[in-house]
C-alpha cells in the first residue's frame, strides 16, 4: 500500500470548513455588489452616441405636422413662380430626371423656348411625356403654373411675362371707378 492519503479531506479541522464555506459565497456576492456599484455610479454613454444631447431630444420630440386653418371663402393668394417651382418643378428639373430640361440650363431649354410661351403653359398645364399634369400638384391653379413656367425659361434665357389673373386686374379698376 501506499503512504499517500488519497482520501483525505483538504480541511483538517471543522473550522477550516465553515471558512471555506463562508468565502464561498460571501465573496460572490461582494464581487458582484461592487462591479453593480462600479457600473451604476457614473455616466458611461456609448462611444460617438448623441442620443441624449439636447438637441437630439428636442428634435425627437418636436411635432410631426402643424395644421394651418384658412377661411374657405378667403380669396385664394396664388404662389409666384419660384414657389411653385420649389414645391412642384424642383424634384425633377434640378436633376434633369427622365429627360426635363435642368433649371437654368441654356442648351437645354433652347428648342423649346422657340416654341413660344403659351405652348409650353398648356404642356405644363395638361403634363407632356413623363411629366405629369401641372407636375403632380392638382392644387395649383393655372396662373400658378404659368408663373412657375415664366420663371424657369426666363433663368434660361427667355424673356416671358406670366400672365396675372382676369380678377386681379379687374379689382384695381373697378376701385378706381368707385
Amino acid at each position: 500500500m501506499s503512504d499517500s492519503n488519497e482520501h483525505e479531506l483538504p480541511f483538517k479541522t471543522p473550522k477550516q470548513l465553515i471558512y471555506a464555506i463562508v468565502a464561498a459565497f460571501v465573496i460572490p456576492v461582494v464581487v458582484i455588489i461592487l462591479l453593480a456599484k462600479y457600473v451604476t455610479t457614473s455616466e458611461k454613454p456609448a462611444a460617438g452616441s448623441t442620443a441624449l444631447t439636447a438637441e437630439a431630444i428636442a428634435e425627437r420630440l418636436k411635432p410631426v405636422g402643424t395644421v394651418e386653418y384658412a377661411d374657405p371663402n378667403a380669396p385664394k393668394v396664388l404662389k409666384t413662380g419660384a414657389e411653385v417651382y420649389k414645391a412642384a418643378c424642383a424634384a425633377c428639373h434640378d436633376a434633369g430626371a427622365a429627360g426635363s430640361p435642368k433649371f437654368g440650363d441654356n442648351g437645354q431649354w433652347a428648342s423649346r423656348l422657340t416654341k413660344g410661351f403659351d405652348t409650353l403653359w398648356q404642356n405644363a398645364v395638361n403634363g407632356i411625356g413623363t411629366m405629369p399634369a401641372k407636375g403632380g400638384v392638382a392644387s395649383l391653379d393655372d396662373i400658378e403654373v404659368a408663373r412657375a413656367v415664366a420663371h424657369m425659361t426666363n433663368a434660361a434665357g427667355g424673356n416671358f411675362t406670366a400672365p396675372e389673373p382676369k380678377a386681379a386686374a379687374e379689382a384695381p379698376a373697378e376701385q378706381a371707378a368707385k
